[in-house]
């Protein structure tokens, strides 16, 4: 009999009402795999389009997971044990990770509960001068923005183009950032400015203080200005909310520039960006625990701060969803864990 913990779990695919904290297995760590005790756990969109059955997409690329299932990918919290062939942490350890993506994207990697076992290499040590709310809102968002921006960190094959994403030099050219109030886009936001970027953050009005916070050159509110309108300067857009009409930002960009999707699916315009000299690209992120660790030192000096939108305990994981749900979120969503 294993022991129990605490969890919020699937018993079905549906709205945010189907997440149901209860008790459940606590996992043992396997060779390579250490045990964290969690302390918080951060929301991504992959947690609500796996809840839903990820209904967006065709019948035959939908899961087929076998339930019940754990939602959530990012941790922060401290090492309780670990398995054989680990040798870089111990118990007592504070830590944080992206766990398991994208190989666990159609079954859920177990982020929302008390326990979860992470490989070794996926973990890095949780910045000191950080707490493990913030830490644990950081790995899914900071590492999207990391290998899209500056190391992609892998070879593992693009499931959304025939050839490797590669990042572009920053420094001393203009980014424009669409979605630059939310997780991934405040963190592009920052890591364009570390590398010398001009950047022009598109968002919503209630967003403007932030971005001048964090040191924007110019900040456009999409409600009121339509970007392919307003600027003609750019050396790369990074684009992180996709959707309809994407091809609108190969306007904006110079001949010769960058166009980097976050979410390509629908763009229809690589005819017109190879007319235009444009290049676009997309990459998925991948968990990794050494880019964590260099991140981590640009967490600790503050170089890069985490936005949080709000907190919610496990228990109250729904009500998280229903939050993620209601739209105009600023920075990131946590679960925190007793």
């Amino acid at each position: 009999m294993h022991d129990m913990m605490k969890a919020a779990r699937l018993h079905a695919f549906g709205g945010p009402d189907v997440l149901i904290y209860e008790d459940a297995p606590r996992p043992d760590p396997q060779p390579g795999e250490v045990r964290v005790r969690v302390r918080a756990a951060g929301l991504n969109p992959p947690d609500w389009y796996l809840r839903d059955g990820y209904r967006a997409l065709p019948p035959e690329w939908r899961p087929d997971a076998a339930f019940p299932l754990i939602l959530g990918t990012d941790v922060s919290g401290v090492v309780e044990a670990v398995g054989d062939g680990v040798d870089r942490f111990r118990a007592g350890d504070a830590v944080y990770a992206m766990v398991r993506f994208p190989e666990n994207v159609m079954t859920g990697s177990g982020a929302y509960a008390e326990y979860v076992t992470v490989p070794a290499s996926q973990l890095a040590r949780k910045p000191a001068n950080i707490d493990h709310v913030h830490a644990a809102a950081a790995p899914m968002s900071l590492l999207t923005a990391w290998q899209f921006l500056i190391e992609l960190g892998h070879d593992e094959p693009n499931p959304f183009q025939p050839f490797r994403h590669a990042p572009v030099p920053l420094e001393g050219r203009t980014v424009l950032i669409n979605g630059a109030g939310g997780g991934v886009g405040h963190l592009a936001v920052q890591l364009a400015k570390w590398r010398g970027a001009r950047v022009i953050a598109v968002a919503s009005p209630k967003n403007a203080p932030l971005m001048r916070e964090l040191g924007v050159d110019r900040f456009i509110d999409y409600r009121t200005t339509a970007v392919e309108e307003a600027v003609r300067d750019a050396d790369l857009v990074l684009d992180a909310v996709g959707g309809a009409n994407m091809e609108r930002f190969l306007r904006v960009i110079k001949p010769g520039g960058a166009l980097f999707l976050v979410n390509p699916l629908g763009f229809a315009g690589q005819a017109a960006a190879a007319a235009r000299g444009v290049h676009v690209s997309s990459t998925q992120v991948r968990s990794n625990g050494a880019q964590l660790a260099e991140a981590a030192r640009l967490l600790d000096d503050g170089t890069l701060r985490i936005v949080i939108d709000s907190t919610f305990p496990l228990a109250e994981a729904s009500r998280a969803h229903r939050r993620a749900e209601s739209g105009a979120i600023q920075g990131k969503i946590v679960l925190t864990v007793a």
